[in-house]
């Protein structure tokens, strides 16, 4: 029997050398008479040790890491095809710290199984869900939904269940369900690993949701940087309709659910969900105006759940195992895991799944192991780049919707950027203004003007004696673009910028804590 042994297929293992190691490995074991077992499985998400390569042993997966093609003839002399000691080997993979740490729940099959292998899906608990959502009515699978307390994994934290009631409830003879998987945000990368390394959980929890909403079409609206994303959600949807996941008889249920997917535009604020759905329907992404909400008139002006990609994910678990196991982790009202994406000047940097309620400071060290270059970490960007900016003091306010809130912040989709000491925060709340500009839709003018006399005001700021004047300004504007922007685009873009001008006065030449207005 041949020995299995695991090299991922991700995009960050692939931009690392994953194919070359992959190469390397099966031309050399093929030159000493080595039999092996090739297989090409997902990322667990340890990216400071790409490419990671398991064995499968007696004992359990070994893992070695990071790994290079000039590595592979030293790894095989030392019997590597067994689990053999060597330089590179960090023990069995499921005891590294990193993952040991962790709570794996809707990232559970991530890095264990091959991502277009329906027979590895099934084998670890795929189907089930949909199985048991089948087994009840539309109704009972929504207040499940309910009931487990899930929230948008996208960043506005609404109850799904409240969406999905709403599609249920809506009169309509057509209905969709829209997967909005266009991850736009800096340091994020957890839909991405969803989309490449287990789509069907999220074809499964997208037919649940249809079934359950009454909707027979869904698209999945995929980032257009995400080239192996929208290849292998291809890919998935053709199986899983040769083998009746998709259709018009969902295991032989009689009932239907089809499946697109949409390459995005390619701006950052189709993001927004009323500006993908005008992407969706062909047309410039442009936020629009509600009411009417999408889960009233969305899609083709039909009723329209749109969820994310890592909450739709989620759903299969939940009908699975009941909402009560989802309910139990987390604090409060922010229920189940969150997959933590640990970005920028960090030295272990990857996806963290734990569930709400710990804090910035343990995912930074005992996770990320501190800054990358070995200075004092000085900031922290939660929840994309439209996130506030979280000082030392902030840094043990449990993650969770609520906490942050309370402090200004936000936590988003769960993206977290780590600037040390020679971090200029001036700078970056100028980028953030500049960034906005840029993006913007331009249908509303708190945004679109907002942000361009937002980079100027800041840039004045800074170049000024006198800086009463400008800081008076700054703050007047971040207000109106906060209360008066149509979308979270301009909604959100002062979020930095205060936070930058409230903890870090001295990168704009404030020898105090900048002055609030009366």
């Amino acid at each position: 029997m041949s020995v299995r042994v695991f090299i991922p297929c991700d995009s960050a293992a692939l931009a690392l050398g994953a194919d070359e190691v992959a190469h390397a490995l099966q031309n050399q074991a093929a030159a000493r008479g080595l039999v092996m077992d090739l297989q090409r499985n997902s990322s667990r998400g340890l990216f400071w040790l790409e490419p990671l390569l398991e064995v499968e042993t007696e004992q359990g997966r070994i893992a070695y890491g990071p790994v290079s093609p000039e590595d592979v003839a030293s790894l095989l002399d030392a019997d590597v095809l067994h689990g053999g000691a060597h330089p590179l080997c960090l023990g069995p993979t499921d005891q590294i710290p990193f993952l040991a740490k962790q709570q794996r729940v809707t990232f559970a099959r991530m890095g264990i199984t091959r991502p277009l292998s329906l027979e590895d899906y099934a084998a670890h608990g795929g189907w089930q869900g949909l199985q048991q959502a089948l087994s009840l009515s539309s109704e009972a699978v929504v207040q499940t939904v309910l009931d487990s307390g899930l929230r948008g994994r996208g960043g506005a934290a609404f109850p799904a269940g409240i969406k999905w009631r709403t599609v249920l409830g809506a009169a309509a003879t057509q209905k969709y369900v829209v997967c909005n998987a266009d991850e736009g945000d800096s340091g994020t990368f957890s839909d991405r690993m969803t989309l490449e390394g287990d789509p069907f959980m999220l074809i499964e929890g997208m037919v649940i949701a249809g079934l359950a909403v009454g909707a027979s079409q869904g698209f999945i609206y995929i980032r257009s940087e995400y080239p192996h994303a929208i290849a292998t959600m291809v890919q998935a949807i053709a199986l899983c309709e040769s083998a009746g996941f998709l259709g018009r008889d969902v295991m032989g249920s009689g009932r239907s659910f089809a499946l697109q997917v949409r390459k995005a535009a390619g701006s950052y604020v189709c993001g927004e969900e009323t500006a993908m759905l005008e992407s969706i329907e062909g047309k410039r992404g442009i936020v629009r105006a509600k009411p009417p909400l999408p889960a009233i008139e969305g899609l083709f002006g039909k009723p329209t759940v749109i969820n994310n990609v890592i909450t739709l994910g989620s759903v299969p678990l939940i009908l699975a195992k009941g909402a009560a196991f989802y309910k139990n982790f987390g604090v409060g009202r922010s229920t189940g895991t969150l997959p933590f994406q640990l970005a920028g000047n960090i030295r272990h940097g990857g996806l963290v799944e734990r569930a709400f309620g710990l804090s910035l400071r343990e995912l930074m060290f005992d996770f990320g192991g501190g800054s990358r270059s070995g200075r004092p970490i000085k900031a922290v960007q939660v929840g994309g780049p439209l996130g506030a900016y979280v000082p030392e003091s902030q840094w043990d306010t449990p993650l969770d919707y609520e906490a942050y809130a309370a402090i200004g912040a936000v936590v988003g989709h769960g993206g977290i950027v780590v600037h040390d000491y020679s971090a200029d925060m001036a700078q970056l709340a100028r980028y953030a203004m500049a960034f906005c500009a840029l993006e913007s839709c331009g249908k509303c003018t708190p945004c679109r003007i907002g942000s361009t006399r937002g980079v100027e005001t800041i840039d004045r700021l800074r170049s000024s004696a006198d800086k009463t004047q400008p800081v008076k300004l700054l703050r007047d504007l971040c207000d109106t673009m906060q209360h008066g922007s149509l979308c979270a685009m301009g909604g959100m873009t002062p979020y930095p910028v205060l936070s930058a001008l409230n903890h870090y006065p001295e990168d704009f030449g404030l020898s105090a804590p900048a002055p609030s207005v009366e």
